[in-house]
């Protein structure tokens, strides 16, 4: 294992601003998409539906109208690569300008002056004692509500391959049901016990190590996608690769999401989305009416609707089709 290196922690000065409702032209179009990429999705307790786009900031739908966040509005960042709401409500945004939180009024937004280890944020979640944990290009940062705290993770390398990378970068993170914190990087996936560091990768039988997302399904099995090879699951003792023989093709993965009946599910670039239900494999794609060749999220809010998020938008399920969901709808 590898140690842990104790660092500085700083305490966060950030300052609320209201959050400003402007019209936005791009909502007036009913036949326009909601923007040319959405990827990520949450559906807050109030009941609102929040679409974290690549370029237009975050959109909201109340079930009603659509309203655009973005700089003008008082929102931290026009890229969102992570939502996750808090158990006060409060809702928390992981954007290419910060941290941001909306406590229904007003969005505070943290950068490096707050403590933050770097303001491009690519990864997002609370654990179970409420802390939240923030994935950046340069790292990790803990926050407790008042402070940061960085959290030291090795170096690996930069993948020249991608539009954006380093040798630090932390493209997802997951509290497992034992309560270790998972990350996904260029390195393999990272266990933190609470005391030391492990380290999963190729070495170990790891598929590809630039990880993207990582999942632990309710029967205790470990799901990694990957940007070069696909999704592979590991059971604790040995990895199985997803691929041609179960009927899975590409090897652009980018995420991974366990619904409410066990179904397990991952986009694959080209390929359109998968889903496992322990069995079989299925596809979705073009001829289930899936326009998009590029998902990047999946998600399922409260009411059990099945959403996609990527590039042309939003889509969400109907029966067992796929329809594209444009400023004026089709709503569920």
């Amino acid at each position: 294992s590898i140690c842990l290196l104790a660092m500085m922690v700083s305490i966060c000065t950030a300052h609320m601003v209201p959050a400003q409702h402007i019209p936005n032209p791009k909502a007036a179009d009913p036949e326009a998409p909601i923007s040319e990429f959405v990827r990520r999705i949450l559906h807050d307790q109030s009941g609102d539906l929040w679409l974290g786009t690549n370029g237009d900031g975050v959109i909201r739908f109340d079930g009603d109208r659509l309203e655009h966040f973005s700089l003008t509005e008082g929102f931290g960042g026009v890229a969102v690569r992570g939502i996750v709401e808090d158990n006060q409500g409060n809702v928390w945004f992981g954007t290419s300008g910060g941290l941001t939180k909306y406590n229904g009024k007003f969005f505070t937004n943290y950068t490096e002056a707050d403590g933050l280890v770097d303001r491009d944020v690519w990864s997002l979640v609370f654990d179970s004692e409420g802390t939240l944990w923030i994935g950046t290009i340069q790292g990790v940062s803990r926050f407790d509500g008042q402070k940061f705290t960085p959290f030291d993770l090795p170096e690996t390398e930069s993948d020249p391959l991608r539009g954006v990378s380093s040798a630090r970068i932390v493209h997802s993170i997951m509290e497992d049901s034992a309560g270790k914190m998972w990350f996904g990087t260029n390195g393999g996936a990272f266990i933190y016990d609470g005391e030391s560091l492990a380290n999963l990768s190729v070495k170990d039988g790891l598929s590809h190590n630039a990880v993207n997302s990582i999942l632990e399904d309710r029967s205790g099995n470990f799901w990694f996608a990957t940007h070069h090879a696909g999704v592979c699951r590991w059971d604790g003792k040995t990895f199985t690769h997803v691929g041609l023989e179960q009927g899975v093709e590409g090897i652009e993965a980018w995420s991974l999401y366990e619904d409410r009946a066990g179904k397990v599910w991952f986009p694959v670039e080209g390929f359109g989305v998968y889903s496992y239900d322990g069995q079989v494999f299925a596809n979705y794609a073009k001829p289930q009416g899936l326009a998009s060749h590029a998902i990047q999220c999946i998600y399922e809010d409260r009411d059990g609707q099945m959403w996609l998020g990527g590039w042309m938008g939003l889509f969400r399920f109907e029966g067992d089709g796929v329809v594209r969901v444009l400023n004026g709808g089709p709503w569920p």
